[in-house]
């Protein structure tokens, strides 16, 4: 599977760790950015990452930031996007398996590189489960993007 990274510069470190790892999981990576630690915007990489989940040239995202919380944020205005800000390894596989997450956050200042390495593996393992309880509930949040992205008329 492709995966997008993005980060901001307080993520790039953290982003140019796990690259490797996934390379090794044998996934392919494509980087969105940041290039270089000099200071720039979260919601310019969440964009980047989530359009490029969105258009198909990656099957999954990863987006770091330095609390994720800001990143999480951005990510989720992107209909389509199912961004969730994990720093476990349980909320990395069931956000996939119940919620069918497509993009993981992390907030470098918040975990360190062995419990990030972790939280990736379980969120690349996962799969949705396709059960219908999570297919309807999957079903509900794109009904809300939907409501919330049509004109105002539509949204009662």
């Amino acid at each position: 599977m492709r995966i997008a990274f993005g980060s901001d510069h307080a993520g790039f470190e953290l982003k140019n760790k796990l690259m490797p790892l996934v390379a090794e999981l044998g996934h392919e990576v494509v980087d969105v950015g940041a290039f270089d630690a000099s200071p720039s915007d979260y919601p310019d990489f969440a964009e980047a990452l989530g359009r490029t989940v969105l258009d198909g040239r990656a099957g999954r995202g990863i987006l770091i930031c330095g609390s994720g919380v800001g990143a999480s944020v951005s990510a989720n205005k992107l209909p389509g996007i199912r961004a969730g800000l994990c720093h476990d390894t349980y909320s990395a596989h069931q956000g996939v398996e119940h919620d069918n997450m497509n993009v993981l956050v992390l907030g470098s200042r918040i975990i360190g590189i062995e419990l990030a390495g972790e939280i990736v593996r379980a969120y690349l393992r996962a799969v949705f489960s396709d059960e219908e309880r999570h297919r309807r509930r999957v079903a509900k949040i794109a009904a809300l993007e939907r409501k919330f992205t049509s004109p105002v008329e539509d949204r009662k």
